[in-house]
């Protein structure tokens, strides 16, 4: 036997390319279509994302506050106390 992985057929055929890690430019054109593209994503979904966030905050804020009130205590109750 004595092949490497991947060497253990031939297959006859079936055309491949491929380019040299060296090669590739994995950050080409960050600056110019990375950063707009993400504007332009965040602009089409943040009617649909945001108004969830601002509800759930609204409750949870809603409900500290109403948690914090009912738990205090009342001040008439401890007027006789000595």
């Amino acid at each position: 036997m004595g092949h490497g992985f991947g060497e253990l057929a031939k297959v006859r055929g079936i055309v491949t390319h491929k380019i040299s890690p060296f090669e590739q430019r994995a950050f080409a054109n960050w600056w110019t279509k990375a950063i707009p593209n993400t504007l332009r994503r965040i602009r089409s979904q943040i009617f649909i994302v945001a108004p969830p966030f601002v509800v759930g905050y609204l409750v949870y804020n809603y409900v500290e506050t109403l948690h914090t009130q009912l738990n205090r205590k009342n001040p008439k109750d401890f007027e006789n106390d000595v």
